[in-house]
């Protein structure tokens, strides 16, 4: 694993103290003021504060075709994603159009196979929205968390006299002249669309199609067919977008805040769709305490699992239906999926990590290892690709793409990134240099996917490569960890711990991590494989926990760590939740940077 720099956040003092005389919480002003807050309306997360629909481009004229297919009665048809955004985007769809008007049965939904039909709107996938039903086929098809890329399937659509609304995150792709190449769709709504003004960027699929009904329900009300006092609360769908938002790892921009943060507000209340309540319930969390770790690291794995191992209606269907019992049974069987997804990416990531080690066995110093990794197995699972990218990715510090052979015979490739490296540009440019290569890629800055020949993967891995050694300077192959620096002592109690956990935390506006030398006084080892420690810490005694750690310490280390607490018999304790750690003493520092548990 890579060594970090340890860097301490910058807490610009006035900022800091302009926060606190405005009432935030003295702690919460030094840790908001870090992460870029200016002002306490910044931290005003109402939903008044939210940015207006008018600003996203074609939302206006998507609210239109919709309203227009609504009081048609025509079917529509939504085409999903087989990721935790895509999922929750489509349930939102689905709930949001029955709650705007749409005659009962006439919204379906279509999601790709992982395995079988690949991404997005294909050809393929608007055949298989027209056989569902023969007899009463749809009229408009709705992508969500995808779309942006699907000309081929939207000419398809289109030929068979289909109307296309698209409504994506994802980046356009780019033609051979480098020009922006857009579905000839009836209507695009996407942020990262060319002349686009809408402020929020990071908006997940599901705040996208979360916009769509905000805007179609203010044409309906120009339409007259309601008043604003008795309109639909849309609000009520704000713990899917939460849970949508944060699984798919968007930044947290205000706008994205303040979605969670009113979802987090709804699901703590007890006010969630069944299918929440029973992930929850399925993943032993408590909603009244729901923070965006669990959505995170609790919720979103089970949803996600579906599409990666099975199929992804199932957790379509566990957060559409409002049927309480069907939404238990559904939670327990993506459960079970989850738990093989951890058993199947802990063997394929040794697998990983092994082949790895023989590509820096002749060159052990983490720098000098390639500066982007591409790693095939052909015993791969396509399905937990992305997972395993992401843990070598943490590993090295280096841009890493994971490929596995699906069952078209062709590679599919999952890449995470880091800081500094446009991951989707990375294989755009890939793709000009070396044409025939990737047959088709597309993605984010720090994730993106591919699809090549299996010939071609020591082409790709090298050309990978060649980007990756001129866009990276050195610096940027060395990880930093940034931490809040030390938690004053009057701070380490259990109402800090739920001030903290209260708060919107995650991409983009990362969790505290603090930062204090301590004297070990004890340590042992608990379910084989935690460090489990007793600390002298500023002339107190503390309770520690290093998830994931066997080694033994020395008698003063500097800890990296997060205030947590520790439930058991009914009894609550704070403890310190270490994510890295070095010692003083030695002549080189060495750490080790802990993911959150999953």
């Amino acid at each position: 694993m890579s060594t970090p720099a340890w860097v301490t956040r910058d807490v610009p003092p006035r900022v800091a103290f302009a926060l606190e005389q405005a009432g935030v919480h003295p702690l919460l002003a030094r840790l908001f003021a870090a992460r870029g807050v200016r002002s306490a309306d910044e931290l005003d997360d109402g939903l008044g504060r939210l940015l207006p629909p008018a600003t996203l481009k074609g939302a206006a004229e998507a609210a239109v075709l919709l309203a227009d297919a609504i009081t048609a009665g025509q079917r529509i048809c939504i085409v999903a994603d087989y990721d935790c955004d895509g999922a929750t985007a489509c349930a939102v769809a689905l709930r949001g159009l029955a709650m705007l008007g749409a005659v009962p049965g006439s919204v379906g939904y279509v999601v790709p196979d992982r395995a079988v039909h690949g991404y997005g709107l294909t050809p393929a996938i608007v055949d298989l929205a027209l056989a569902r039903d023969p007899q009463h086929p749809p009229r408009l098809l709705v992508t969500v968390d995808n779309g942006i890329a699907s000309s081929a399937g939207v000419a398809h659509a289109r030929a068979l006299g289909l109307g296309v609304l698209v409504t994506d995150h994802h980046l356009p792709a780019l033609g051979p002249d480098g020009a922006v190449q857009l579905p000839d769709a009836d209507v695009i709504v996407n942020p990262n669309q060319p002349g686009c003004d809408f402020e929020s960027k990071a908006l997940a699929g599901v705040g996208v199609m979360f916009y769509v009904l905000l805007a179609l329900r203010a044409e309906q009300r120009r339409r007259g067919q309601y008043d604003a006092a008795g309109q639909p609360r849309l609000d009520a769908l704000l713990d899917l977008v939460a849970l949508g938002t944060v699984a798919d790892v968007v930044r947290l921009d205000g706008n994205n805040r303040r979605l969670v943060a009113q979802g987090l507000k709804r699901v703590r209340a007890g006010r969630m769709q069944p299918g929440v309540a029973a992930l929850f319930a399925a993943a032993g969390r408590v909603p009244a305490g729901a923070a965006g770790f669990d959505f995170g690291f609790a919720l979103g794995p089970r949803v996600n699992a579906a599409g990666r191992l099975s199929d992804m209606t199932l957790g379509i269907e566990c957060l559409s239906t409002d049927d309480p019992a069907r939404a238990a049974e559904l939670a327990r069987q993506l459960d079970a999926i989850n738990r093989q997804r951890r058993e199947l990416e802990s063997d394929m990531r040794l697998q990983a990590e092994a082949l790895l080690d023989g590509l820096l066995a002749a060159q052990p110093d983490a720098a000098a290892a390639p500066p982007a990794l591409v790693l095939y197995d052909p015993a791969f699972h396509e399905g937990v690709v992305g997972i395993v990218a992401g843990r070598l990715k943490d590993r090295l510090h280096r841009p890493t793409f994971v490929l596995a052979r699906g069952q078209d015979g062709l590679l599919k490739g999952s890449g995470r990134s880091i800081a500094g490296f446009h991951l989707r540009d990375a294989l755009d440019l890939v793709s000009k240099r070396h044409p025939g290569v990737l047959l088709r890629f597309g993605g984010h800055a720090m994730a993106a996917g591919c699809t090549l020949a299996e010939d071609q993967w020591p082409a790709f891995a090298a050309a990978l490569q060649q980007v990756a050694a001129e866009w990276l300077q050195p610096a940027a192959l060395h990880r930093v960890l940034a931490t809040d620096g030390p938690l004053a002592a009057e701070y380490f109690d259990l109402p800090t711990v739920a001030t903290l956990d209260a708060q919107v935390w995650g991409q983009g506006f990362e969790a505290p991590l603090f930062c204090d030398e301590v004297e070990v006084l004890q340590q042992r080892l608990v379910g084989e494989k935690h460090l489990k420690l007793r600390l002298r810490h500023a002339g107190a005694l503390r309770d520690a926990i290093w998830f994931g750690h066997a080694e033994p310490l020395p008698a003063r280390v500097t800890l990296a760590y997060r205030v947590g607490v520790d439930e058991y018999q009914g009894r609550q304790r704070l403890q310190m939740v270490v994510e890295a750690v070095v010692d003083p003493a030695a002549t080189a520092a060495t750490a080790a940077v802990v993911e959150p548990r999953p």
